[in-house]
């Protein structure tokens, strides 16, 4: 039995060791593998195209958290996301972040700063702003967690009506979902990416908002729709976005997000794993598929996450 490894090469070392040390066999490449029936386990971001030729593969992991870039697993094969503590902090990190930016403005005062323009403007406190959570998953649970602290009145949104493990946190379903955007001043996407949330950020979720709303999108490239957001700005229905993901990545050079002052992107850096925790991770869904317990990061397939 063996995993075969198929990420970035400054991560092999790390893995190898801390497979290494729990007993486990690791395979670096394709090109390594010499019989494809030791393959039991398969970490990677991008997975072989033929996974027929693993006769008794049992999972395949992705090295990060997301697994909308990957294609439905044969059948008999689990698919697990990476669950990883650095991730979940980085993105909450990042989010913290573009909140405060919008909330204190900063899009307006970094277009004054490049016609050096010295004028304030009014400051509203956390407890006036309202922003709303769409995903309520493990990191929408630390997201709300920490602007809560900070004073932010803070709701979520969930497919089940249900996510953070916090009473001061309301969640809403999706049979409230225009209750839910209508009391979002600044709206944070933390969806995963389905068929049913493909295209999600739209003109008719952005006229829900309260006039003047803020965008901040952390979930994935193709949950927004591009042309809409940019009538949204232009119309004035919101006032400023900050991305991290957009469709596609990288952005062209010459795109309209780069030149409009209202957008702060970044460039999908919200989170990057840990190459050891994320081998621990692989090293926890080995143990639990071999022993039959639950398996950590296991998707739904049929919900796609």
């Amino acid at each position: 039995m063996a995993l075969l490894f198929l990420s970035t090469p400054a991560r092999a070392p790390v893995w190898r060791q801390i497979l290494s040390d729990a007993g486990e066999t690791m395979i670096d490449g394709e090109g390594a593998v010499t019989d494809p029936a030791l393959v039991t386990e398969i970490a990677c971001w991008t997975p072989p195209e033929d996974l027929g030729r693993y006769p008794n593969l049992r999972v395949v992991i992705s090295v990060g958290a997301g697994v909308d870039h990957l294609p439905p697993m044969p059948p008999g094969v689990a698919l697990s996301r990476t669950l990883a503590p650095g991730i979940e902090a980085m993105v909450r990190d990042w989010v913290v972040m573009a909140t405060l930016m919008l909330h204190r403005d900063m899009p307006v005062y970094l277009d004054q700063a490049r016609s050096r323009l010295w004028r304030t403007h009014p400051v509203r406190a956390a407890s006036a702003r309202r922003v709303g959570i769409l995903g309520m998953g493990r990191i929408g649970g630390l997201v709300a967690g920490s602007l809560t602290a900070l004073g932010f009145d803070v709701a979520g949104l969930s497919r089940s009506g249900a996510g953070a493990d916090m009473d001061s946190v309301p969640v809403f379903g999706m049979d409230q979902r225009d209750a839910f955007l209508a009391r979002s001043d600044l709206l944070v996407c933390l969806l995963p990416l389905t068929g049913e949330t493909e295209g999600i950020l739209d003109a008719s979720l952005f006229a829900a908002l309260p006039k003047g709303a803020g965008l901040i999108h952390a979930g994935r490239g193709k949950h927004l729709n591009m042309p809409d957001l940019q009538a949204a700005l232009t119309s004035g229905q919101l006032s400023a976005a900050v991305l991290d993901v957009t469709e596609p990545e990288p952005l062209p050079p010459g795109h309209w997000l780069w030149h409009d002052p209202r957008v702060i992107i970044t460039p999908h850096i919200a989170a990057q794993t840990d190459a050891a925790e994320g081998a621990r991770h692989a090293l926890a869904v080995i143990r639990a598929m071999r022993q039959g317990l639950p398996v950590p990061g296991l998707v739904n397939q049929d919900k796609g996450y």
